[in-house]
């Protein structure tokens, strides 16, 4: 069986393809740099993180970028006439109710996990593009249209226009195909597919949150007009025909299904195996109880599709309910070197797993030089989102425990150096070591900030200056505990119990990404104090 999250931790907005005995898939990052993670497998079952797609600052800038803003939803997609790949990114500058600020790109390349073309503008009309490349070698590129006028708020159709990279990008006008399939309103994420000379569109609808959905319409040409499934949704958790109330669609607590283990099922990509099985890929949430809260943020799923008499998609068994469980594929497994979980930063590169936020990865800030261990330079502090120096990878399970080794002398207390679990510079608490000028000596403390407040939990532990800290979280489910130790034998505590919860995309405004475990420095007096991390652990338990 395929057990579901496919794909755990924040790992949102999924688009799966094949090209032979691959699979691919990539998932939105938003103002996390590098961007668009590449997944690859063999059997849809196990799968490895290859390499960050847009890892220079020339394929993503995203410094200054608010939280949840950055890369919406890249749609991956292959021309067989080509033998060629082709990524399609958003990069959301500015978003409120009636206005976006978003600029649309394609790369492409013959090998995934090699060298991509340099990013060629497409168009700002809107968010979530998708290349569908046609048997025919002609290709569309397909959106959200974000229309800013008040009065057309309620319509923001997809949009479908020609694509071609050989006359520098879009040619002919864009053509409005449909709003959405069904009553749940916010329609987006337009996918198409073609089989038995039907163009099917797949579409996200409902919001991202607990009334989310993916649906599906048919046409004899590209350029429509779609037909609605009579089984939309085709994949959901939030069973019925309802009308999208005008509240928070990044939430909806109301839609919540008990029966359920996975939420939030929508924003789905179909993938077929060389055996002829249908897939589905969506996104899903796992709430912590009673909360309704996810700290993993949106995650990978994926569900087994069949194709009716009537040639529509439904899920394998009837009904349209995401499963935790799927039957896998007619594939032979193929599992991966299961990959260390205690990383010393050797080798003089980054393993992908480690992200920043907000800009790019700089020798002037971040070094790793041959004796191994990561060296970061004090910039900005987590709340800015311009310089942080922060390195941090994804929290994948409810139970688990994050280790560093830090080496820091600061002498102001300006300066801070430690362990995070983050959420966005909105939202995150930090454990570390800084310098006590009124005592005149190195401290250990712990602080909390939630969308503009600062917390001191009123933790003041004297450790020797020039001596090394261990620094650990632990996470379990609802609850964050932060230690340290000097030897790494004893864990002693530092505060009390805090709320993991806070940490996820139901609180607090429209946020879309997931919590994120790693190191910070900071330095508010030169932006010159640096900081050494002999390793980085973490681990589930």
């Amino acid at each position: 069986m395929l057990k579901n999250p496919i794909i755990p931790g924040f790992n949102p907005d999924p688009c799966i393809v094949r090209v032979g005995d691959d699979y691919y898939i990539v998932t939105s990052t938003f103002e996390w740099f590098p961007g668009v993670p590449l997944y690859h497998s063999r059997d849809l079952k196990n799968w490895r993180l290859v390499r960050n797609l847009l890892d220079t600052k020339e394929y993503l800038d995203v410094r200054g970028v608010a939280p949840s803003e950055g890369v919406w939803a890249p749609g991956l997609s292959y021309s067989t006439v080509e033998k060629r790949f082709y990524l399609a990114y958003s990069i959301v500058h500015c978003r409120n109710k009636y206005l976006m600020d978003v600029d649309n790109y394609i790369i492409w390349a013959e090998d995934p996990a090699g060298e991509w073309s340099k990013p060629l503008y497409v168009n700002s009309s809107g968010f979530d593009p998708y290349l569908f490349c046609d048997d025919d070698g002609r290709k569309w590129l397909v959106n959200k249209d974000r229309d800013f006028r008040p009065a057309n708020i309620e319509v923001r159709p997809i949009i479908i226009q020609e694509f071609d990279e050989k006359k520098g990008g879009l040619v002919g006008e864009p053509i409005s195909l449909i709003n959405g399939f069904t009553r749940r309103k916010f329609g987006e994420a337009p996918f198409i597919y073609k089989r038995n000379n039907w163009y099917y569109l797949v579409l996200a609808e409902g919001g991202t949150g607990y009334a989310h959905c993916a649906s599906m319409g048919r046409s004899r040409s590209v350029t429509g007009p779609y037909e609605p499934s009579p089984y939309n949704p085709i994949v959901t958790c939030a069973p019925g025909d309802f009308e999208q109330s005008e509240g928070n669609p990044g939430v909806m607590p109301e839609r919540y299904n008990p029966d359920l283990i996975i939420q939030k099922a929508g924003h789905g990509t179909i993938v077929e195996t060389q055996n002829g099985e249908c897939y589905l890929s969506h996104l899903c949430g796992r709430p912590i109880l009673p909360q309704l809260r996810c700290i993993l943020g949106r995650e990978t799923a994926i569900q087994r599709m069949e194709w009716t008499d009537d040639n529509w998609l439904t899920i394998v068994g009837g009904g349209n309910l995401a499963k935790d469980e799927v039957l896998q594929p007619n594939l032979a497994e193929h599992p991966f070197p299961k990959e260390p979980e205690r990383c010393v930063f050797d080798g003089g590169v980054l393993n992908p797993k480690f992200i920043t936020a907000h800009g790019d990865i700089q020798p002037d800030w971040l070094k790793l030089p041959e004796e191994g261990g990561l060296h970061l330079r004090g910039r900005e502090t987590l709340s800015s989102n311009f310089d942080t120096s922060l390195i941090a990878q994804r929290l994948t399970a409810f139970r688990a425990q994050a280790t560093t080794k830090l080496n820091f002398e600061p002498t102001d207390y300006h300066h801070l150096a430690g362990i995070t679990c983050i959420y966005s510079s909105s939202k995150h608490y930090c454990a570390y070591k800084t310098f006590d000028d009124k005592k005149g000596v190195a401290v250990l403390s712990v602080y909390g900030f939630e969308y503009g407040e600062m917390t001191d939990y009123g933790v003041s532990i004297v450790v020797p200056a020039e001596a090394p800290v261990y620094l650990r979280a632990e996470i379990d489910s609802a609850d964050l505990r932060f230690s340290y130790s000097l030897d790494d034998k004893t864990y002693e505590p530092l505060g009390g119990v805090l709320d993991m919860t806070i940490l996820s995309d139901e609180v607090g405004g429209r946020s879309f990404t997931g919590s994120m475990v790693g190191m910070f420095v900071q330095d508010i007096h030169t932006k010159s104090k640096w900081a050494r991390f002999d390793y980085f652990e973490l681990t589930e338990v």
